[in-house]
C-alpha cells in the first residue's frame, strides 16, 4: 500500500456476506478506513468480531437496504471507492433474486456516481461469461444471455445486474470494474451458520447425501477473490474492465475423494458412490437445488482467468488446498458446537 492510499475510505456493501468479510479484512490490513452496509445495526458486532479475527481496525456501519432508497447517499458520502459485493443468494431467503440484485446495483452505483468516487468494483459472477460450449473457455469478452426461467433466477440476477451496472457507468461516467468469481469455497469468517456455497462441503462431511451427482465446479478461494477485488479497486489496468477469477475444475467425486484422502477421520461419512444422472433428474422435480444443477450434469466448464493474472498480478492458491481448508474450518466449528465431540 502506498502513502497516497493511506487513510482512504472504502465502502463495502453487504458486510455480513461470505466474501465481504474477507474483503473488509484485506482492506483493514492495508490501512484503509472501511465502512460497510448491513440491513440492521444489530448485525454490526457480529461483523466486527468476525473480521477482527484477521485484521484489527475500526469499521463504520451504515444500515441500508438494497430495496430501499433511504441512506445510500449518506453511506457513500466521503468514500473514495465502493466495492459492491452485496447480492441475494438462492435458498437462503424468499426474496425476489432478480429484482433485488438489479435494484440494489442501481442504488449502490447510482450513489457512487453522485458521490464522485474514484472507482466502483462490482461483484458479478462467472455465470455472466458462460460460452455455452464445453470446449470453448470462458473469457471476459463473453456475455451470457439470461435464460428467463424460474430455475435459473440466480444466474439471471447476476447477468442482468452486471448489464445494468455497465449501462449506468456509461450514462454517468462512473469508473467501473467487474470481478467475475466462479465457485467460491474457503473458510468463512465467523460461525459458518449461514447457507452458501460451503454447503457443498458440509453436506459431504455430514453424510447428508448418499451419493455425489455427476457435476463439477471451477473452484476458487474466497480469500483470493477478496484479493482480486482489492487489486481491481486501485490498479490503473483495471479501469473499465471485467476480470474472471477462477481456479481449476473439480468434479464433485474428486472433491469427495480428496476429503477422504486428506482428512480420513473427519471425512468418514463422505459418500464413495456417484449418483446416476436419471436419479438426479427425478429428484430435481422436487428439489430446487438439484433443479438448478441439472443443466450441469456431466458438463466441464473451461474458464480462462489469465487476464487477472497477467494484468493485475493475481495468484490464486490451488483449488485442492481451498477444499481442504474449507473442510478443516467446518469440522473445527462442528467440534466447537458439540463441546469438543464430533
Amino acid at each position: 500500500m502506498t502513502e497516497s492510499h493511506r487513510g482512504e475510505t472504502v465502502l463495502v456493501t453487504g458486510g455480513t456476506g461470505y466474501l465481504a468479510g474477507w474483503v473488509i479484512a484485506g482492506l483493514l490490513q492495508r490501512g484503509y478506513q472501511v465502512r460497510t452496509t448491513v440491513r440492521s445495526l444489530d448485525k454490526a458486532q457480529r461483523v466486527h468480531d468476525a473480521v477482527n479475527e484477521q485484521a484489527a481496525g475500526t469499521i463504520e456501519f451504515a444500515a441500508v437496504d438494497l430495496l430501499g432508497d433511504d441512506g445510500w447517499d449518506e453511506a457513500v458520502a466521503s468514500a473514495d471507492y465502493v466495492l459492491h459485493t452485496a447480492s441475494p443468494m438462492p435458498f437462503g431467503s424468499d426474496v425476489d433474486l432478480i429484482t433485488t440484485a438489479r435494484e440494489g446495483t442501481r442504488r449502490v452505483l447510482g450513489a457512487a456516481a453522485r458521490a464522485g468516487v474514484k472507482r466502483a468494483v462490482l461483484t458479478s459472477s462467472g455465470v455472466t461469461a458462460d460460452t455455452g460450449d464445453p470446449d470453448t473457455p470462458a473469457t471476459e469478452t463473453t456475455w451470457t444471455a439470461p435464460a428467463g426461467t424460474p430455475v435459473r433466477a440466480y444466474p439471471d440476477s447476476k447477468i442482468l445486474a452486471e448489464r445494468d451496472a455497465w449501462d449506468l457507468a456509461a450514462a454517468t461516467g462512473l469508473e467501473l470494474t467487474a470481478v467475475l468469481p466462479t465457485f467460491m469455497q474457503g473458510p468463512m469468517l465467523g460461525p459458518p451458520d449461514r447457507p452458501g456455497t460451503v454447503e457443498v462441503i458440509r453436506r459431504l462431511l455430514d453424510g447428508k447425501i448418499p451419493a455425489v451427482p455427476n457435476i463439477g465446479w471451477n473452484v476458487v478461494d474466497v480469500r483470493d477473490i477478496a484479493e482480486l477485488h482489492i487489486l481491481a479497486m486501485t490498479s490503473p489496468a483495471a479501469a473499465g474492465q471485467r476480470f474472471l477469477g477462477s481456479g481449476s475444475f473439480l468434479w464433485y467425486r474428486q472433491i469427495a475423494r480428496l476429503l477422504r484422502e486428506k482428512l480420513p477421520d473427519e471425512a468418514a461419512k463422505v459418500p464413495t458412490r456417484t449418483m446416476p444422472d436419471f436419479v438426479v433428474k427425478l429428484l430435481a422435480r422436487r428439489n430446487p437445488q438439484l433443479a438448478m444443477l441439472r443443466p450441469e450434469l456431466g458438463r466441464t466448464r473451461l474458464v480462462d482467468s489469465s487476464k487477472a493474472r497477467t494484468r493485475l498480478g493475481w495468484h490464486p492458491r490451488p483449488a485442492e488446498q481451498t477444499i481442504v481448508d474449507t473442510a478443516t474450518m467446518l469440522t473445527a466449528e462442528s467440534r466447537k458446537g458439540c463441546g469438543g465431540r464430533r
